[in-house]
């Protein structure tokens, strides 16, 4: 990535003052390299990790610290294909910070496939929020993927196939300040991007917010009576009816964010559809939710993809410490 010359001088001086505070934090900590992330057997196809709601701010020192100490951990891994970024990836859509989260992520991974949250786009120009997404989102690939294969020219909403799997990303066809609009035109595109995989094989989609419903909402989102609360939105019965349209051919696996919601018994869901719902815990935000939060942040899923299996292994990453009580496997059709 590349910043002009006054965004420069601002990253020099929030450099500056980071390293300050963090000298009076202790710095960095590094985690344990006791256990590092490794697939559990040898015939691993794909390994990829969610990295959901780091939400970097350049004022919110503690947040950028965590994803740091998180990084290493990724950083130390014996196989990491993609990672898979599900939103809220800057907390106010700066070019500043998506510039600490690249300067965190280049080099850890093969490939990078980003969705936007609603803290990526929902202070600025729809235009202005996709044109840094993308720029960041191409930088750390190295080529255009994300706009040679967006459904539509300046969306948010692609494709990409990582080792033979398809990951469909959702997004936001207009700025909205909490939920997302999936325009009808997307709905038909995921459509069929989803026909178009191989019967039998997993389709990853990757959208921020979460169906209604669903992963103890809307209780995980402080209200306990408006059943649309932390959810996607208008479109979610439509969103429902294509994920399951094809569920009794291919494993359709949803991965949400959004909720800052640690690992519990409502972190993978198999829906009435037919196909199956991960919210991953936020990464670089504290997790207020759930039975295991990471003592605040750090935690994720390492997703191993077999030829019979999808493993969802819970990580904490600031520890360098598997969370095996939290493991799911989805098995394939």
């Amino acid at each position: 990535m590349s910043l002009n010359f006054v965004q420069q001088l601002f990253f020099k001086l929030f450099a500056l003052i980071m390293s300050v505070v963090y000298s009076f934090n202790g710095g960095v900590v590094a985690p344990s390299t006791d256990d590092i992330i490794k697939a559990k057997n040898d015939d691993v196809k794909l390994v990829f990790a969610t990295l959901a709601d780091p939400q970097v701010s350049n004022y919110m020192f503690d947040r950028y610290q965590a994803l740091q100490e998180a990084c290493i951990d990724l950083r130390n891994a014996d196989r990491l294909d993609v990672i898979v970024g599900v939103g809220d990836i800057a907390e106010n859509g700066l070019a500043e910070e998506y510039q600490l989260v690249y300067d965190e992520l280049k080099g850890i991974a093969s490939r990078y496939i980003m969705a936007e949250g609603n803290h990526d786009i929902r202070l600025r120009a729809y235009s202005q929020s996709y044109s840094r997404f993308s720029a960041f989102t191409n930088a750390l690939n190295g080529d255009t993927s994300m706009t040679d294969n967006a459904y539509a020219e300046g969306k948010f909403a692609y494709s990409e196939v990582v080792n033979g799997y398809k990951f469909i990303v959702m997004g936001s066809d207009k700025m909205v300040f909490e939920e997302a609009y999936i325009s009808p035109e997307q709905l038909a595109w995921i459509d069929a991007e989803i026909a178009s995989v191989e019967d039998g094989m997993p389709v990853f989609v990757i959208v921020h917010q979460p169906l209604k419903l669903t992963h103890n909402l809307p209780t995980t989102w402080g209200n306990g009576t408006n059943k649309d609360a932390g959810s996607i939105g208008d479109q979610n019965d439509e969103v429902i009816e294509v994920l399951s349209k094809y569920a009794d051919k291919k494993t359709v696996i949803l991965i949400n964010g959004h909720l800052h919601a640690g690992f519990s018994q409502y972190s993978y869901q198999k829906m009435e559809g037919g196909f199956h719902s991960v919210n991953a815990p936020a990464f670089s935000i504290e997790n207020k939710d759930g039975e295991d939060g990471g003592n605040g942040s750090g935690i994720t899923y390492i997703v191993e993809v077999y030829d019979d299996e999808v493993l969802l292994r819970a990580r904490n990453c600031r520890s360098g410490e598997w969370l095996t009580q939290w493991d799911t496997s989805i098995p394939l059709k």
